[in-house]
């Protein structure tokens, strides 16, 4: 099963951001802690907010595109697609709410809670991949 379906040439573009900005909206909280050890906290909470939080909402509703331009391949109803939503909605309030308000702040709690967010963050994505490649239920 192809990771993206070769329904049209629209599609496979917007499949190609759809994974372009997933890349964009992990890759960077790899860095996260390193960066605010080194007393860059200021300079991450921008690229949480202008680069890596509006990679992850634009992820989302370009799955929610291929789904709806899938010519019906793809149903709303198929269970990998209601867990990986389910996963992403997941992935905003954790990234939202915990991630967020911790990242400015370098007081050993929120470094805790930083990381808490960024793990949270790995295992979602890490489910949400294989939901995408295996597409159990399917």
């Amino acid at each position: 099963m192809l990771a993206i379906y070769d329904i049209s040439t629209g599609y496979r573009i917007v499949g190609f951001f759809h994974i372009l900005a997933a890349i964009v909206a992990f890759g960077p909280l790899f860095i996260y802690q390193s960066m605010q050890r080194a007393g860059a906290g200021a300079e991450v909470a921008k690229l949480h907010m202008r680069l890596t939080f509006p990679a992850l909402v634009i992820t989302g509703l370009l799955g929610f595109a291929l789904i709806g331009s899938s010519d019906e391949v793809i149903e709303m109803s198929e269970t990998w697609v209601t867990l990986a939503m389910l996963a992403w909605v997941a992935l905003v309030a954790v990234s939202w709410f915990l991630i967020r308000p911790t990242i400015g702040d370098s007081s050993e709690s929120a470094r805790s809670r930083l990381a808490a967010g960024i793990g949270a963050t790995h295992l979602l994505a890490t489910v949400v991949l294989y939901l995408m490649v295996f597409k159990p239920g399917q």
